[in-house]
């Protein structure tokens, strides 16, 4: 196989529609856009959220509290799907990701003490809970923050 022998796969790839190309196109004189109005003009239309004047919905609700636009989400896992490794591992992001317990992982992982865990483990995260760390501790395994 070579370079110039390579093609898209049948169907996945159109030629894109000419607007404005005369009456027998069927998007001919108008292309699509109707008649006059606002849409209808060169660099026409209206901003995301615009709502024609009324007062728009964002502006409407209440706003309460502080949202830091900064902060690093953790995810989150409960101490009971820590039950899902064997005896004596060593649990971190990576297990937790490959065991399908969490399904991404940005800025790290909190534990959390919902359930039990019934196995000894070593859990390496970036927070724990202060339940979390004692049903841990308690089940004969260790917790390490990273």
């Amino acid at each position: 196989m070579n370079l110039h022998e390579l093609s898209p796969a049948p169907g996945s790839t159109q030629v894109g529609k000419r607007k404005g190309r005369g009456p027998g196109t069927g998007n001919g004189k108008t292309a699509g856009r109707g008649h006059k109005g606002q849409k209808a003009r060169s660099g026409g239309g209206v901003r995301i959220g615009f709502e024609g004047g009324q007062m728009p919905l964002t502006r409407r609700l209440p706003k309460r509290g502080f949202n830091n636009i900064f902060a690093k989400r953790l995810e989150t896992v409960n101490v009971a799907s820590l039950n899902r490794f064997e005896d004596g591992a060593t649990v971190n992001v990576c297990d937790l990701l490959e065991k399908g317990i969490l399904s991404k992982c940005e800025y790290g992982v909190k534990i959390l003490g919902n359930g039990e865990v019934t196995k000894k483990l070593t859990v390496r995260a970036s927070a724990f809970s202060a339940s979390a760390k004692e049903k841990i501790e308690k089940a004969g395994g260790t917790v390490e923050v990273i």
